[in-house]
């Protein structure tokens, strides 16, 4: 396979380098006298003064020295980075789009209806009876989802008495925090042999502590839980709500929806299952949906509709507001576009052809996948290769690599989804990428990558010292 060359800026001065805006032709701009006190000013600012070609070619050159979805594949497990198609990008940057969170309803009938109608439509995908946007991503709605558990608790007067928040070991760990930060005790699952929930420790786990119990289906390693009716009997049995990770929601579009399993509360990352951009410090959106009887402990203010009007309402029992505004609008408007653009075949067609995507990838590569009958994701083996090397080394052939080292159930874990934006070419060149870094050993893959714009960091000093903005150096 050819190795693939990343573009690189070469000038021996600035050691590889593109360099910063502000590390060019600067120019010592004098500041004029303003009303502003003199603690807040200072003598002079130094600005960048180049052309505009010289800025369009710096941003040009930067981007090529990145890796992101309109680069090629991008096969992060659980992570699902989709293609975000650019005709929702088109529509947020209408001039109409733009509306001042404070207009009153009656002039933001427009937004209010692309607010409710994507909460109809997200509750009739996931099967929830009600669905609040306001969480402004994954792990923010994680949290609300879990403080309107608490609040159902509190309102029976069980609150004391549940304190315990079941989590499998193989769940994202923003479970793990999102349970820790609304106060619960941890309660950590371990899979059975299958890599799915073991029913005789689960009901040894469940009681009058629990709260809820914590589930993405298919699970981390893309595995259906096949019982999952029992699991739900089980919690609900012992008082508790079931809540769904919608990590990998994916993977059931269109044919199977967490409210018709039996889960009480559900989250969705509409950057994984509705392609909104995702990454990069935000914003995102992650919706929450709760079953019947859990809608008056949703955020407030709530959509509604009274006849032809859309209105704001608070609900009776809410948690209260648990994002500015009504959640990052722009994020729900492409949510509300692409799954419009898509209607009940596109969402159906998705997950099709993520699953027939993840399984025709995992036929053509030659590693060992434990687990299995998978669904839109698998986890393959590195085997006697480190995985972070292995995933380093693939760098080197244009592709980014599967995410690493987890779930831990599988050693030297390669957690890979190509999702259903991708052709059966890419998946070849992508496999051909696995096969050609499974052949090497040694030196090959411990120094990898050679071919990027920046070679091998040191992991952990980025991680104990990150330098996070620029900083003028004296002379």
């Amino acid at each position: 396979m050819q190795q693939h060359r990343q573009a690189k800026w070469n000038d021996t001065e600035s050691d590889g380098h593109e360099p910063l805006l502000s590390e060019k032709d600067l120019t010592r701009s004098e500041l004029e006298d303003t009303f502003l006190p003199d603690e807040l000013t200072r003598e002079s600012v130094e600005l960048p003064s180049v052309s505009e070609p010289e800025l369009v070619r710096h941003y040009t050159r930067l981007s090529q020295m990145n890796y992101g979805i309109d680069s090629g594949p991008y096969p992060l497990g659980s992570c699902t980075m989709k293609y975000n198609p650019k005709f929702t990008e088109d529509l947020a940057a209408l001039p109409s789009a733009a509306i001042h969170p404070d207009r009153p309803s009656e002039l933001a009938q427009g937004t209010l209806q692309v607010y409710y109608e994507l909460q109809e439509y997200l509750g009739k995908i996931g099967g929830m009876s009600a669905v609040t946007l306001q969480p402004p991503a994954g792990a923010a709605g994680e949290l609300t989802g879990i403080l309107v558990a608490k609040a159902y608790h509190e309102y029976n007067g069980e609150a004391e008495q549940r304190d315990e928040i079941i989590v499998p070991a193989s769940a994202h760990g923003t479970n793990f925090a999102s349970a820790a930060m609304a106060g619960y005790d941890l309660v950590e699952l371990p899979a059975d042999e299958d890599g799915r929930v073991d029913l005789d420790v689960l009901s040894a786990a469940v009681g009058e502590s629990t709260a809820a119990l914590m589930l993405t289906n298919p699970n981390t390693l893309g595995l259906f839980e096949r019982n999952i009716e029992e699991i739900a009997d089980m919690v609900h049995d012992a008082g508790g709500l079931l809540y769904y990770d919608g990590a990998n929601l994916n993977a059931l579009l269109g044919r199977a929806r967490p409210g018709d399993m039996g889960f009480d509360i559900m989250h969705y990352n509409v950057h994984k299952t509705f392609a909104t951009p995702h990454g990069g410090g935000g914003p995102g959106a992650g919706p929450i949906g709760v079953r019947e009887g859990l809608a008056k402990f949703l955020p407030s203010p709530h959509v509604g509709k009274n006849g032809d009007q859309y209105t704001l309402y608070d609900p009776e029992e809410s948690i209260g507001k648990v994002h500015g505004a009504m959640g990052n609008w722009l994020v729900l408007l492409k949510t509300h576009a692409y799954i419009s653009r898509l209607g009940d075949a596109g969402l159906e067609d998705t997950s099709a052809k993520a699953v027939l995507n993840a399984n025709y990838l995992a036929s053509q590569i030659d590693l060992e996948i434990p687990f299995e009958p998978f669904h839109h994701e698998f986890v393959a083996s590195a085997g006697d290769n480190d995985a972070a090397d292995f995933a380093k080394k693939m760098l080197d052939y244009g592709m980014h690599p599967p995410t690493t080292k987890w779930p831990e159930i599988v050693d030297e874990a390669l957690m890979t989804e190509p999702t259903e934006a991708e052709s059966k070419t890419t998946l070849d060149q992508l496999a051909d990428a696995f096969n050609s870094v499974t052949e090497q050993s040694g030196d090959a893959l411990s120094e990898a990558p050679n071919a990027t714009a920046a070679k091998r960091i040191d992991q952990t000093k980025a991680a104990r010292d990150p330098v996070l903005s620029w900083q003028q150096i004296s002379d």
